[in-house]
């Protein structure tokens, strides 16, 4: 296969050479971002091949890649609502000779694909990566689609999706986001439902395959099948959040419930809520978010084909390291846990210092064979056990969580302090996972009464001043309650995922400042100026004044609130009037 010769360092939108050069397409900088390939031959299976359609196509570099790249295709419709664009599709698809395959296209991208459906023509791959929001292409896509096609969408909109304008999710998504820990996931979550919703009102539901959050965006690939007994089950998978504002604790209340009968189903509406009027925890008060997709993000054994065609090319992708630590950690997840919580978010509400990724979520790797003081002895019911060292000769030591007496150190490897949190977990019986949206995140089947039983526990090793917290804060609250659980903090191999034994790239690091999307494009052709542009324009714009004119005197703060005193007053004087006598 020969490669499509993009400029170095970009990508969509205006990917090839020629149309970099001279269109006038915004462009996005990627450096090591996932190329848009799909796994179509293993997803999808057709005689004659498959028909692609990339709705949104700008320079048509996509198009032109699934051309070279992608084995089994009929026909790729490259097709952009500019017709200037639409001129730069036709001049790439000639420079790199794949004209029998890509066809240039000229239209609303709504418009097509809902004539596609009323001619009974619908595609079999839809790709939707527009400049914000999808959601008004997401009605006429579920409809194009052919029976088990593959839909592809990516949101770049995720201001909206996280929670900073929750009624703007609403109107596009029909889901309420929350501003938490966990927004990245519920940001999946949320376009799923939206899918899936859509999907339904043409008897019509989703399976996904794929969930990604990268860097500034996320993209979702599902599946589209038609089944109307399928289809009364979509309520069952959709949920709504609970999200306590205090600690953060969240809940999740199914829209529908779907009981065995017979050899079938019987459906019928949930029953709740699963929270009283206040959180249990620390007593403080819920926001409502959702509905969200509620089931798993991924197919796991589609995952596992992907990575499995990974390794029989390594040298395909020049991504290949980040696509395969990427899909690693998807592999990882507890696919049947909706959202996370962090460490930090966990730490930060009780006011004790955050568990360390290396030393307390896995334990460092060279000593997790190493019996450390900390660890419990043998006994029929976890107990937690003091920081008592034992006679390790050394020649320094580390100060143990108690303060009082040194943990032994050797020169060439480290004794972990205590163990990791997932560890704790794993002890008390649950699940544990990471989460490929945020490196600090837990994904665990424990409730939330398990996790802040742990949280007590481990701050007793690692006290906080109770006196600087108040009675009614949500850290004073939860450490009121005595644990009932008695966690055991034994370093566990099994709590260090094979995805970081290997040293994989689950969470590269932003190629450059100010990472993110770029200005969207002007109606008139060009590019508008960047966000950084715009603020060294703007910068102390009210402060400045015209060359000349002398500054007049503002009064000071202590003058606008009436406490201004001058010079020889008494303190109980009234201040007097005016900017100009103010001694401040």
């Amino acid at each position: 296969m020969v490669p499509v010769p993009p400029p170095r360092g970009w990508r969509r939108r205006g990917k090839c050479a020629r149309c970099w050069a001279q269109g006038g397409i915004p462009l996005v900088p990627v450096l090591g971002c996932p190329p848009p390939w799909h796994p179509m031959g293993s997803a999808l299976c057709l005689q004659g091949g498959l028909r692609v359609l990339e709705a949104l196509a700008a320079s048509g570099l996509r198009s032109i890649r699934f051309a070279k790249e992608v084995p089994g295709l009929r026909a790729v419709v490259a097709n952009d609502c500019s017709a200037r664009a639409t001129d730069l599709i036709g001049r790439n698809v000639a420079f790199n000779g794949v004209g029998a395959l890509v066809t240039p296209s000229m239209a609303d991208a709504r418009m097509l694909m809902y004539q596609c459906k009323a001619d009974r023509e619908p595609f079999d791959v839809i790709d939707l990566d527009p400049y914000g929001s999808p959601a008004h292409f997401l009605d006429a896509a579920v409809q194009a689609v052919s029976e088990g096609g593959l839909l592809c969408v990516t949101c770049t909109d995720m201001g909206v999706l996280a929670g900073n304008n929750a009624e703007t999710s609403y109107s596009k998504y029909g889901a309420v986001s929350l501003k938490g820990k966990f927004c990245h996931e519920m940001a999946l979550r949320i376009i799923l439902h939206s899918l899936d919703r859509r999907a339904n009102c043409y008897q019509r539901f989703i399976v996904p395959l794929l969930a990604v959050s990268a860097d500034f965006y996320i993209r979702v690939f599902v599946r589209v099948f038609t089944g109307q007994a399928k289809v009364k089950a979509s309520a069952s998978k959709q949920a709504l959040v609970y999200h306590c504002v205090g600690c953060g604790t969240h809940h999740l209340q199914r829209m529908g419930k779907a009981t065995a009968h017979g050899n079938g189903f019987k459906y019928g509406a949930a029953t709740g809520p699963p929270v009283g009027p206040t959180c249990e925890f620390c007593q403080q008060r819920h926001q409502l978010g959702g509905p969200i997709w509620a089931e798993p993000l991924h197919d796991v054994p589609f995952v596992q084909r992907v990575l499995a065609a990974l390794e029989r090319s390594p040298q395909r992708f020049q991504t290949q390291e980040r696509m395969q630590g990427v899909l690693s950690g998807i592999a990882e997840e507890l696919s049947d846990v909706p959202l996370y919580y962090t460490l930090e978010g966990l730490s930060s509400t009780v006011h004790c210092n955050t568990p360390s990724l290396l030393q307390f979520r896995w334990g460092h790797p060279k000593t997790t064979s190493l019996a450390h003081p900390c660890t419990p002895k043998p006994h029929p019911a976890p107990q937690i056990q003091s920081c008592t060292p034992t006679s390790i000769p050394a020649p320094q030591a580390l100060s143990c969580p108690s303060k009082s007496t040194p943990i032994p150190q050797t020169p060439s490897e480290t004794a972990p302090l205590c163990a990791p949190p997932s560890s704790a977990l794993l002890h008390a019986g649950y699940r544990v996972s990471l989460s490929h949206a945020c490196r600090t995140a837990v994904k665990t089947d424990a409730p939330p009464a398990v996790l802040w039983d742990i949280l007590r526990c481990w701050v007793r090793l690692h006290p906080v001043k109770r006196e600087r917290l108040t009675d009614t804060s949500p850290a004073a609250r939860i450490l009121a309650v005595e644990p009932t659980l008695q966690a055991s903090f034994a370093i566990r191999a099994d709590a260090n995922p094979s995805s970081r034994k290997r040293g994989l790239k689950r969470f590269p690091e932003n190629p450059e400042a100010f990472w993110g999307p770029k200005a969207r494009a002007k109606a008139g052709g060009g590019i508008s100026p960047s966000l950084q542009e715009k603020r060294k324009q703007l910068q102390n714009k009210r402060t400045q004044r015209s060359q000349g004119a002398d500054p007049e005197p503002s009064p000071c703060k202590r003058h606008k609130e009436g406490r201004c005193l001058q010079e020889g007053e008494l303190p109980l004087a009234p201040p007097r009037p005016g900017a100009a006598s103010c001694p401040h």
